[in-house]
């Protein structure tokens, strides 16, 4: 049996894939992923990934993943066409010419804007192999940069945040991992939501309903809001609308309304 946010996923229906493009050329093509999707191909067939289900869609011979995002994360995600594109793209992105913004609820208020520039490595001491953590000594650990900027506050029923987030660098995790350096906490998040083992019995047992009461919604309020491709692609600016789960958390919380974010 599936489950849209349990351990084994839901699988793909190719004719709901076609309603999540949001962008379409001869060169790339954009979707608006749900977070209870992995991007890279698994072992549960072609339809159990994004990637899988395009080529399935697309019958291109080959297509190329250019951006991704986490199982958990919603949002824009971008594949090309061809070698080439790809290649310009990933150029792209290294030399950060390719604008990211993401949306985000956060545990607590954030009452001003902050830009985190703490290094990332993978964090030794967690029992979760892919857990980052900003690091204070730099060593073998990677750059990463990410600007915060509350859009609104709430108090009721509990402290949160609506953020706008731009991230300079695309290191693992960085959004989540930025996010606890500052103390602050992704709604939802199993790994960096201060509880751990809430991520680990999710793997071996699914979500129960304690942990589900912890983290407030099945899956990470994370969603990849806008690529902005203008630097490469004259005008192109891909923006991902609000998926359902994340509008009803927001209107449920007092967050405004995501139609306003959708235009």
């Amino acid at each position: 049996m599936t489950d849209k946010f349990g351990k084994t996923p839901e699988l793909v229906d190719l004719d709901e894939l076609k309603t999540w493009i949001i962008f379409e050329d001869e060169k790339i093509i954009a979707v608006n992923k749900p977070g209870w999707l992995v991007c890279h191909p698994s072992k549960n067939g072609p339809l159990s990934s994004l990637v899988g289900a395009m080529r399935e869609l697309t019958k291109l011979d080959t297509i190329h993943l250019v951006s991704r995002l986490d199982r958990e994360t919603s949002g824009a995600v971008v594949f090309a066409k061809d070698k080439k594109s790809a290649s310009t793209i990933q150029k792209a992105i290294e030399s950060k010419l390719v604008g990211k913004k993401y949306l985000t609820i956060l545990r607590g208020n954030m009452l001003g804007k902050y830009v985190v520039s703490q290094p990332l490595a993978d964090d030794k001491n967690s029992n979760v192999a892919v857990k980052q953590i900003a690091a204070i000594d730099k060593g073998s650990a990677k750059a990463a940069e990410t600007l915060f900027t509350p859009i609104r506050t709430t108090s009721t029923p509990v402290p949160l945040t609506l953020s706008e987030v731009e991230i300079i660098t695309g290191r693992k995790h960085q959004i989540r991992a930025h996010a606890e350096w500052i103390n602050m906490r992704v709604v939802g998040d199993k790994i960096y939501g201060g509880d751990e083992n809430v991520y680990l019995n999710f793997i071996e047992n699914g979500l129960s309903r304690e942990d589900m009461e912890k983290m407030l919604m099945p899956r990470q309020a994370l969603h990849a809001w806008i690529l902005d491709f203008s630097k490469i692609y004259p005008n192109l600016v891909i923006k991902a609308k609000i998926p359902q789960d994340f509008a009803d958390f927001m209107a449920e919380n007092n967050l405004g309304n995501a139609e306003d974010f959708n235009s």
